[in-house]
């Protein structure tokens, strides 16, 4: 396409799950709902659109030793694109990728900052990490640097004890989430177990990741105070592996993260109805590729989340929750444009059929 040219998004637009209009116009880049007056130069696509796809979880600049290189960091951004995922919440990151916001041609990006973690409590290069009396300070700064979002590891083995356990004790957490509210940033954390969760949404907390410990007497005060969860379901998937070398070392960790493990859909399929809110997120980069959105949303069906919703947890509603627009009115032309109804089968979100990021079609 030409700068000057118009785009026709011609069959089903899904703006979202009760708007669903026949077209849309990409104009100077923007969604448009009325056709240009005086438009020739017009490329028509015909399927069923989505807005661009969204990682709420995910690690640009991140490998299985720590940070890495901008060239990696591309490749993992454009995996991304690739598969329509336009939207990325980076959940924590040693690498500064704020380069990326220059490029239209990548997908967008809202950082988390840095992982912030106790001292010798999480994989090694990732975060920074301190003991509670700078937790504050660190959380403070992660705020500063980061687009609204603050990241904590909540949970994370004891050698000592042989198990997961809490990072923070409960005066630590409320102090550091009191300070990133204060500077306009949201808090996440990183929680496999179920003894972390208590303290950290009493404390105020707005998100957890991964939420396998989320039990029945926890559910409801979840609910009550409206805190989020990314399940991370394909990166669940790994804990049977996970578990098994780490079974002589640490028999007990290993027998935990089994059963979470086999209770996920449970934990999941519990939360989704009781109302909490849930949203895709796949944990890639560190171990895992990018690229994975399609397969997130497949578990979250597996787990019992009706399609319109598991796909709401990755487009239209994810947007909304993160403050960014999806395919109203003027916004930019975010989206992906499918041969088949992806309310019907959420595999078909594997296979895009076209990939507008910024009104262009990735090619």
């Amino acid at each position: 396409m030409s700068d000057g040219a118009v785009l026709h998004v011609k069959g089903r637009v899904l703006v979202g799950p009760d708007d669903v209009r026949d077209e849309l116009w990409v104009v100077g880049g923007r969604v448009s709902y009325d056709r240009p007056a005086g438009a020739r130069d017009i490329t028509t696509v015909e399927g069923w659109a989505l807005p661009g796809l969204v990682d709420a979880h995910c690690h640009v600049g991140l490998g299985a030793e720590g940070p890495v290189d901008a060239d990696t960091a591309e490749k993992q951004a454009l995996t991304d694109r690739e598969t329509g995922t336009l939207l990325l919440r980076d959940a924590g990151s040693p690498s500064d990728t704020r380069w990326i916001d220059d490029r239209e041609d990548l997908p967008k990006i809202i950082r988390a900052g840095r992982h912030i973690a106790r001292t010798r409590r999480y994989i090694r290069n990732y975060a920074w990490e301190i003991e509670p009396d700078d937790l504050v300070a660190h959380v403070a700064r992660e705020a500063r640097r980061g687009d609204g979002w603050v990241k904590l590891v909540g949970d994370w083995i004891d050698r000592d004890l042989g198990d997961l356990a809490p990072c923070w004790p409960r005066e630590a957490v409320e102090a550091a989430i009191a300070e990133a509210h204060r500077l306009g940033a949201r808090v996440t954390a990183h929680c496999f177990a179920e003894n972390s969760l208590r303290d950290l949404v009493e404390a105020g907390i707005d998100c957890i990741e991964h939420a396998t410990g989320l039990t029945e007497d926890l559910i409801p005060l979840f609910a009550e105070r409206g805190v989020a969860i990314v399940p991370t379901l394909v990166n669940i998937a790994t804990f049977p592996r996970l578990a098994d070398g780490g079974e002589k070392k640490f028999p007990r960790w290993s027998a935990h993260m089994r059963r979470l493990h086999e209770r996920r859909y449970d934990t999941v399929r519990g939360a989704y109805d009781a109302g909490i809110p849930v949203f895709v997120g796949t944990d890639a980069g560190g171990t895992l590729p990018h690229g994975l959105v399609a397969e997130e949303v497949a578990e979250l069906v597996a787990a019992g989340i009706p399609p319109v919703d598991a796909l709401a947890a990755t487009s239209w509603a994810a947007r909304a929750w993160l403050g960014r627009p999806g395919l109203e009115e003027g916004a930019p032309a975010d989206l992906v444009v499918y041969e088949a109804d992806p309310r019907a089968d959420v595999r078909v979100l594997a296979a895009p059929r076209r990939v507008l990021l910024n009104g262009r079609v990735v090619e």
